[in-house]
């Protein structure tokens, strides 16, 4: 058997929207400066998320993570489920990075409205379901946006194809 066959680079990687989300929570638990950094724990309320040819409800009970390091960088580990309009579950665990210039993530940090344009905030969110309409979402992997409001976190997520 030949080991020497050459096969074509396969093409890079496109994005394709996958859904909307709208997600409302609560006041931080600041549980204070670790050895780690500052951990915090935002509590998830409620919210809701709109795909192409569904809709859920974001279920209050999930809670969001975070790590804030020395240099203003938060580490974020989102965990929630959703249930769509179909009754089907889907867990999601969200793991994002939020930062920007000091002062704007200070700024946030208290829960004032930053421009969106001011904080980066990039995540990679992994979904788990046993519906079968949407069981393909178990074998995708998946990048997205968002901004943090005062009450709320706004995120569009794509399916990288």
């Amino acid at each position: 058997m030949p080991t020497n066959v050459a096969f074509p680079m396969p093409a890079p990687p496109t994005l394709e929207h996958f859904a909307a989300l709208r997600v409302e929570v609560g006041a931080p638990q600041d549980v204070g400066v670790t050895p780690r950094g500052r951990r915090r724990l935002i509590p998830i309320t409620g919210g809701s998320a709109e795909g192409h040819g569904w809709q859920a409800r974001v279920v209050p009970g999930g809670a969001d993570f975070q790590l804030m390091t020395a240099s203003g960088m938060t580490d974020l580990d989102a965990r929630y489920t959703l249930e769509t309009d179909a009754g089907d579950w889907i867990y999601v665990q969200n793991n994002a990075l939020r930062c920007g210039a000091p002062d704007a993530m200070a700024r946030l940090a208290r829960g004032e409205p930053v421009d969106p344009a001011e904080i980066y905030f990039r995540c990679a969110p992994r979904f788990e379901t046993a519906s079968l309409a949407l069981g393909w979402i178990n074998e995708r992997l998946f990048i997205g946006s968002g901004v943090r409001r005062p009450d709320r976190v706004e995120m569009q997520f794509f399916t990288v194809t």
